[in-house]
């Protein structure tokens, strides 16, 4: 089983603290098609699961243009002030054997350390890190690849 976990490209600050609706910067967009650019080679995803928030979005965006096929799931269990350990248990009662998940640092870095059983490594921009495992609980996942966009 493969699991993919994506940071959202740079976004704009929050208007009049509306952290829902951060778009991608210019560079968040040119961030998240390098990471696209990379993994369309490289993940052959089943489902896409996405925060509903916009960055996320926008950078899911990027990765459709490569798998337009794929269907995508949105969460309300990945957003940036969620429980890792709630996503992980949400994503583990998935029935595929390839996700693709795009969201939030605070959330992927977590959901990584959970999985691997490592500490908390944060994720940059647009990185993507892909795990390989069995089944998705805590300790069984093994890091197979990882990119960081140059942008």
């Amino acid at each position: 089983m493969q699991l993919t976990l994506v940071r959202h490209g740079e976004a704009a600050p929050a208007i009049m603290g509306n952290d829902n609706k951060r778009p991608l910067t210019a560079r968040g967009h040119n961030q998240a098609k390098e990471t696209a650019d990379f993994l369309k080679d490289v993940i052959k995803p089943e489902v896409f699961v996405v925060s509903p928030l916009l960055r996320a979005q926008e950078t899911l965006a990027h990765l459709k243009a490569y798998f337009k096929d794929v269907p995508v799931v949105i969460c309300n269990t990945i957003k940036p002030e969620d429980d890792a350990k709630v996503a992980v248990e949400w994503l583990s009662q998935l029935p595929y054997e390839s996700i693709a998940v795009v969201c939030h640092m605070n959330v992927v870095a977590h959901i990584s350390s959970i999985l691997t059983s490592e500490s908390f490594h944060p994720y940059q921009l647009a990185e993507a890190r892909i795990y390989d495992q069995l089944v998705i609980a805590d300790g069984l996942s093994t890091l197979n690849k990882a990119f960081i966009p140059s942008s």
